[in-house]
Parts: structure tokens; C-alpha cells; sequence
């Protein structure tokens, strides 16, 4: 069988796109738009946008004059609009060609910043829940202009008509979905009219509601924004905003914040949330632009520091997405989240210089937020750095108030070293502060800023040793024989042995052996290991001397006391190990595997001298 020649273009010819409309109807489904239900938000948002045309035709008409109705019944999903409405010439070139907006024709231009829409693609969305797009539209442009019907199929493929005026007696569109048998779920009149109030409750022109049933539509936005309103008192309104936030977010806020742009024209609040979250953990935020709702998880319209709060805004010149359903992040939305940080700021210090109880609730439930902005705004930190709590060796406390009683104040540079010597540094009059949470050693170093008459220093194992008190040489000459046996059982663990008096007595032995001291050993360890190799070259010319454990022996313990008498070899290398394993775990870092083999192995051994004793 013989093809056909298929006719060749000339070279260089001009080509044009061809486009699947099915295909592009997927690809918006599942990669451009989160859910077919934005079908409706897309409506709405072309019926708004042709009401602001139809306004700037006519300035003079009240701000209700014209509105928004929409109708569902089960079978047919219907919006209609008092708008500017289409002639035959707009239809086919802007309902026909993709991509293609009124928004950016020449004749309106200059009034892009008035619509929400600027991309030309809204329409499509219809086709994620119906096969065909019935339009009728008579445009307001043109007096005396006759109706239009416009009807696109999923196919590609549409038909256009003139109809009388008499089709449509009023200027304005009429968008009417037949919806698939599949799409019930996001046709349903209920549904409709729930999505309808979940994207257009801020919206500034009039919509209502019509599900069917044979009484009167029902208002979507009965009410402007609740900051848009005027109350009798400023109790009322901080009353009404609370309730509002609480409407929106599902939580009574601790507090709620206005927020203010008027460069932007951004309106809103800020609700602070009650109780913690986790650090770092952002939450979205409610924008709605020129009333529409954009996103309910745009994080990126406040600093990640922000986390304390959720917000509600409504913007004039923010630029959503393509999918209209995120922000672009461009100079105008930095210039945003910089001026809202600065409002959240401005909060914190109006409550602490005027509301310490609210403050006092606020940084129990937030001080880690506030802690992670001190550690780069100076003004947050001259506030607040002294109110916010730390784990002292005193319990739980402010910088200002551990101050009082400690002139001198040291700092570990982990958890696990603040477990090891609390108790030690408390009985010895140490104040020591716990640096081992996230910002908190930082933060304590910057206290003299605050408090000049406060040093700061950190913690090491030689400042902890010097103020324990040694013994008089006669206890300690009696003692070197168990103190030798002692080191060599511990020499494994690189730990030296010493004999201390300290408070409180109950406590047989103190362990002070920081995790830098431990890496260095270990890298030493390695070191060994590998000698004559290239990564045993590397490690030995980074390793130092490396710094011993210490194991304080507590003479003021009568278990410790009882100790030092042992003449048996054996059961005093296994009471010094006991010893060990017990200082070992009371510091609660995590044990090492030879660690844990020598606390069960001390114990099986006292055990069985216990036993044979008794036998």
C-alpha cells in the first residue's frame, strides 16, 4: 500500500501550537490547581473582576448596585454577574485562546492592579467538573449590544452565536456547568455553597446563594471584613476580632494583633496562638486578595521566626500565582513580611511595657520563639532577655531574677553537663544556667549587655573542681592505695580518680567529663588505630592531648568512706567501677556499649561477694 505524499512547508515557515485541551485540562488538574473545587473560586473571581470593569465604566453607581448570583440544584452549577460583560469580538479572543485575559487588553491595561485574575486560564478549571462551559454574556461596553452564547467543550472544540439583547435584557455573563456524574461531590448545593462562603466571605461586592429550593437566595458575605466594621468601644472591637480569629483558626487566641499596610492596602490580624508549638514549625496563613481567598497555608506573607501566630489578611497589591493559590514572591511581598515582622515586634514590646500579666502568659507558652528573635533583633533582647525563663540551678527562672542572687553567672554548653553538676553547683552556692537548649547558651552571654554589673562565663570541669573542698592529707594518704586501684580499673575509660568533700552528702561520686573531652579521646582512640595510614597521618596530626575524665569521690558519703578501707584487690576495683557506672548514669548521657558491660558486670560481682559473705 501506497501512503500519500504528505505536502512539505516551505523551509523556515511560521508554525502554530497545537494544543490538547483534554491533556491540558489534566495537566491543570493535578499539577497546577490542588483541587477541582477551585473551579468555583475561579468564577467568582472572573464575576469580580468584571464587576470592577463594569464600575470603572460607571464611577458613579453605589458600591451594591450590581452583584453576584449563584445557583445549584443538583443538575446545573450556574454564576451570574452584573459585570462589564463580552461582546462577539471578546469571546473569540478571549474565551477561545488560552492563556489570553481581558485583564491585559489595551483598553484596560492601565486598571490591572483592580483584578484578581491577570492569567487567562480561570475558565479552564470549569472542565474539572463538567464537559461543557455554557456562557452567555451581553457587554455594557457597547449600549444596545446584542446578547452572546459561547459554548467549549473538553474536546477543544466551541461554537459562538449572537442571540437578541433580549436574551440577556442586563449587561453582564452568565457562566452555567452541566456537571459530570463524578463531580457530585463538588456540585452538590451544599457544597456550592459552602465553597462559595469558604473563598467569598470578604468579598466587597454583594453575592448571594440559591440552592433550588423556591424561597429567597441567602447572602455569602452578609458582612464586611470584621476590621472593616465600626464598633462603640475598643473593648467591642478587640471582643469581635478575638471572636472572629477564633471563628477562623478554631482557638481562642491568647491575644489578637491589627495589622495595617495602607502602601498595600493590606488589612488584618494577627492571633496568637495559646499554647506552644514546636520550634521551627510554621503555620500557614489565611490571605485573601482584594477579597478573594488565595491561600489558607501561605507561610511565606511572615518570618519563620513568627511561628507564635496565624494571621488573616486581606491585600490589594499582592501578586497571587498563576494557580492563584500562593503568593509571588517578589520586592512587594518582602517589603510585606518585613513591615507585618516589624508590627509583631511592636506587640511584644507594647505588652511588656504595658501588660506584664498577658506578657508573663505569653512567654510561658512562647519563649522559645521570642528566644530564637532576641538572638538577632537588640531591641527584642533589651526587653525581654531579662524576663525570659531558663533552667538554673535554682529551678526554673529569669535572667533578671537568678541575677539578683548571682553576680557571677556560669554556663554549660550542653544538657547533659548541667545534669552532671546541678546539684553539686547548687550546694556549693554556683549559679549555673543549663545553655544546652536551642539559643540559650547565646543568650546568657549577651545578659552583661542587659546587666553590667553580671559576668558570664562558661562552665568547665577545673572551675566545678576548685570549689570543692579537699581533704586533709592524713584521709588522703590512707586512701592511696584504694585510689591507685581505683585508676587502673578505670584507665579504660581514660578517668582519673580524685577525693573530694561536697555537698550534698548522699551523693557518693560526681563524674565530670564533657562531650568535647570525650570526642577528643575518641579521635585519639582512632588515631592509635590506624597508625601508619593516610586517615591515621590526618588524625595524628589533629590530635591534642587528650583531656581525662574525672571520677570525684565524695568523702562526706559513708558508703565512700567505707570504700577507701577495702584491702581486697578485686572488690576494690569493683566497688571504684560501681562507683563509676553509678556517676555515669546519674549524669544521663547516653552510655557507651563498655559502660553498660561494666555496670552489670560490678554488679553481678558485688553481688556474689555479698553472697559469699553471707554464706
Amino acid at each position: 500500500m501506497t501512503l500519500p505524499e504528505t505536502p512539505l512547508s516551505p523551509a523556515g515557515a511560521d508554525r502554530t501550537f497545537q494544543v490538547d485541551l483534554r491533556g491540558l485540562v489534566d495537566l491543570l488538574s493535578h499539577h497546577l490547581y490542588s483541587s477541582p473545587r477551585v473551579y468555583l473560586r475561579e468564577l467568582l473571581q472572573n464575576a469580580v473582576d468584571a464587576l470592577t470593569a463594569r464600575h470603572g465604566l460607571e464611577p458613579a453607581a453605589p458600591a451594591d448596585a450590581f452583584g453576584i448570583r449563584l445557583y445549584a440544584d443538583g443538575s446545573v452549577v450556574r454564576v451570574e454577574d452584573d459585570g462589564v460583560g463580552l461582546t462577539e469580538a471578546d469571546v473569540h479572543t478571549f474565551l477561545a485562546t488560552i492563556g489570553r485575559s481581558s485583564k491585559r487588553a489595551d483598553g484596560i491595561a492601565e486598571q490591572r492592579a483592580d483584578f484578581i485574575g491577570q492569567f487567562g486560564i480561570g475558565l479552564l478549571s470549569c472542565f474539572l467538573v463538567a464537559d461543557e462551559i455554557h456562557v452567555l454574556s451581553r457587554s455594557a461596553r457597547t449600549p444596545g449590544a446584542p446578547a452572546v452564547e459561547w459554548r467549549g467543550r473538553g474536546d477543544g472544540s466551541y461554537t459562538v452565536r449572537t442571540l437578541p439583547a433580549s436574551a440577556r435584557p442586563q449587561p453582564g455573563t452568565t457562566v452555567t456547568l452541566t456537571p459530570r456524574a463524578d463531580a457530585g461531590e463538588w456540585t452538590r448545593p451544599l457544597q456550592v455553597q459552602a465553597l462559595a462562603r469558604h473563598f467569598g466571605s470578604l468579598l466587597r461586592h454583594p453575592v448571594s446563594f440559591d440552592g433550588g429550593t423556591g424561597g429567597p437566595g441567602s447572602a455569602v458575605n452578609p458582612e464586611p471584613a470584621p476590621w472593616a466594621r465600626t464598633y462603640p468601644t475598643p473593648g467591642a472591637r478587640s471582643r469581635a476580632l478575638a471572636a472572629y480569629g477564633e471563628d477562623v483558626f478554631g482557638f481562642t487566641p491568647l491575644d489578637t494583633i491589627e495589622l495595617d499596610l495602607p502602601a498595600v492596602g493590606l488589612k488584618g490580624i494577627a492571633c496568637v496562638l495559646p499554647e506552644a508549638v514546636p520550634a521551627g514549625r510554621r503555620h500557614g496563613h489565611r490571605v485573601h486578595v482584594k477579597g478573594m481567598l488565595l491561600s489558607e497555608q501561605a507561610q511565606e506573607i511572615l518570618p519563620e521566626w513568627a511561628f507564635f501566630v496565624r494571621c488573616v489578611v486581606d491585600a490589594e497589591s499582592l501578586r497571587p500565582t498563576a494557580s492563584r493559590e500562593s503568593l509571588y514572591e517578589d520586592d512587594t511581598l518582602a517589603a510585606v513580611r518585613d513591615a507585618l515582622a516589624e508590627r509583631l515586634r511592636a506587640w511584644i514590646a507594647r505588652t511588656a511595657a504595658s501588660d506584664p500579666e498577658l506578657l508573663g502568659r505569653f512567654l510561658q507558652a512562647h519563649h522559645l520563639a521570642v528566644k530564637s528573635l532576641a538572638v538577632h533583633d537588640d531591641e527584642i533582647l533589651r526587653m525581654l532577655l531579662p524576663w525570659l525563663p531558663f533552667e538554673t540551678t535554682d529551678g526554673h527562672a529569669t535572667l533578671d531574677e537568678f541575677a539578683r542572687t548571682h553576680r557571677t553567672v556560669l554556663v554549660t554548653s550542653s544538657v547533659e553537663e548541667f545534669r552532671q553538676v546541678a546539684a553539686i553547683a547548687s550546694a556549693a552556692g554556683l549559679g549555673v544556667v543549663n545553655g544546652g537548649y536551642t539559643y540559650d547558651r547565646e543568650l546568657v552571654h549577651r545578659l552583661p549587655e542587659i546587666r553590667p554589673e553580671v559576668s558570664v562565663a562558661d562552665l568547665d570541669p577545673a572551675t566545678l573542681t576548685a570549689h570543692l573542698d579537699p581533704v586533709d592529707r592524713e584521709t588522703e594518704l590512707a586512701a592511696a592505695a584504694y585510689l591507685a586501684l581505683a585508676r587502673d580499673a578505670l584507665s579504660v575509660f581514660d578517668c582519673d580518680v580524685a577525693l573530694r568533700t561536697f555537698q550534698p552528702a548522699s551523693a557518693p561520686a560526681l563524674l565530670l567529663d564533657s562531650r568535647e573531652a570525650r570526642h577528643e579521646r575518641t579521635r585519639s582512640q582512632l588515631a592509635r588505630e590506624q597508625q601508619g595510614g593516610l586517615w591515621g597521618d590526618i588524625l595524628g596530626h589533629l590530635r591534642q592531648e587528650a583531656p581525662r575524665a574525672q571520677l570525684i569521690l565524695n568523702q562526706l558519703n559513708p558508703l565512700v568512706r567505707t570504700a577507701v578501707t577495702i584491702d581486697e584487690p578485686e572488690l576494690a576495683r569493683t566497688s571504684a567501677e560501681a562507683l563509676y557506672g553509678q556517676a555515669a548514669m546519674l549524669s544521663r548521657r547516653p552510655l557507651r556499649p563498655a559502660e553498660s558491660s561494666l555496670i552489670n558486670r560490678s554488679f553481678l560481682d558485688l553481688l556474689a561477694h555479698a553472697l559469699r559473705k553471707d554464706s
